[in-house]
């Protein structure tokens, strides 16, 4: 018997296949990347558009979204190969740091200057220095762009999140504190836990990975291969409550790094991961809700000016440290990062429910900003690309 949703879900998918092909066509004869047009589209038939989405798709917008950022862990992995670290290795570990501090400090500190509760900044601080890696890397290789910038913005993108889970722990820790609250020196081993258990799944799953992908194939890896890592990787991260992005970075790293009886490790998941990139990003925006937008007041539009100016001051500050004498590059590294989704999100559920005092105020402002972040952020990462490649091109010249 057929399940009465079934009909629906399947002329669902096979829309929103057809409107990826047409955020497609469009991201090549527009300025705008085809995530932005992918998420304007489901932000059309979502809630708060036509109300068009059915129900029984939405629901699955969690399994898929594991899927696809899964995927885009492998894929950022993979880019973190021994040329680049070579080359950009210092840089990305320099460049992130600096951005990951630059933006807790300046927004938690510029939100506590304006009167804002000490313990609501940090958390805002904290939650501040998520990004979004689907976008991020999705904007980068609609550009065709591959260049030290590229590769610099991607290696960020991959360690990003892990310097910020461990900036959001600590936040929590010292608002607890600060709430009069006994501090919860458990969220400290919960996320040693988590970022150590990543860390290990990824080593359990890349390590016989890169021995085996491809030894059926002539040299190259099976698509079934591809899914099978994908889905056994973020299978044993829920199973385990570790971070699936990070294993999936890690796995993906040390596949590219000693699979060397073949030369494109990742070919069939870049094949595959598009698809299942076109549902997440219509999901995520039919789940969009404008309204958030009109919710945060003054405290959230601090919020974003503090954010946007925090990840150029950082990269700039990166490009300082480095002493590589190229600012502007550093301002568009800070631009490229603008991009901010679910992570965020996800720290401010953890937040809402530790602080519930500031539950209200930190979604509000978390929620409507990223709504914000999603939609603005990856048009800001194509132009600060295709600018760097301009000012290559006439450094060259």
């Amino acid at each position: 018997m057929t399940p009465p949703d079934l009909p629906l879900i399947l002329i669902g998918f096979g829309a929103v296949f057809f409107v990826g092909l047409i955020a497609d066509w469009a991201g090549r004869h527009s300025p705008l990347p085809r995530v932005t047009l992918l998420l304007l589209a489901g932000l059309v038939v979502g809630r708060a558009g036509l109300d068009l989405m059915p129900d029984a798709l939405v629901a699955l917008y969690g399994t898929i979204s594991i899927v696809a950022l899964t995927m885009v862990a492998f894929l950022l992995g993979g880019a973190l190969s021994v040329k680049v670290l070579r080359s950009q290795g210092r840089a990305i570990l320099v460049t992130s740091l600096a951005v990951v501090g630059t933006s807790f400090t300046l927004v938690a500190g510029g939100l506590a200057a304006m009167g804002t509760g000490l313990s609501t900044a940090l958390v805002l601080g904290a939650i501040a220095c998520a990004t979004a890696p689907a976008a991020t890397l999705d904007v980068i290789r609609q550009s065709r762009i591959d260049n030290a910038f590229t590769r610099r913005v991607s290696g960020i993108v991959a360690i990003d999140d892990v310097w910020g889970l461990v900036v959001f722990s600590l936040a929590i820790v010292a608002a607890q504190s600060l709430e009069g609250m006994a501090s919860d020196a458990g969220v400290l081993r919960e996320a040693a836990r988590e970022i150590g258990g990543s860390v290990a799944l990824g080593l359990i799953v890349g390590l016989p990975a890169a021995y085996l992908t491809g030894r059926l194939s002539r040299n190259e890896p099976l698509r079934i291969e591809a899914l099978g890592l994908v889905f056994l990787t973020a299978g044993a991260a829920l199973m385990f409550e570790v971070s699936f992005l990070l294993a999936g970075m890690i796995a993906g790293a040390v596949i590219v790094n000693l699979a060397r009886h073949h030369t494109r490790a990742f070919h069939e998941i870049e094949g595959l991961q598009w698809p299942f990139s076109v549902v997440f990003f219509i999901l995520a925006g039919a789940g969009l809700e404008l309204a958030s937008l009109m919710q945060i007041g003054a405290l959230g539009a601090a919020y974003v000016g503090l954010r946007v100016l925090s990840r150029i001051a950082g990269a700039v500050l990166g490009s300082v440290l480095l002493r590589d004498g190229d600012r502007r590059g550093g301002a568009l590294v800070g631009a490229a990062l603008m991009p901010q989704a679910g992570v965020a999100i996800g720290m401010a559920l953890v937040a809402a429910s530790v602080l519930p005092g500031q539950a209200e105020t930190i979604m509000a402002v978390t929620i409507g900003s990223t709504v914000l972040f999603e939609l603005l952020g990856p048009p800001v990462t194509a132009w600060a690309i295709r600018k760097s490649a301009r000012d290559q091109a006439s450094a060259a010249n």
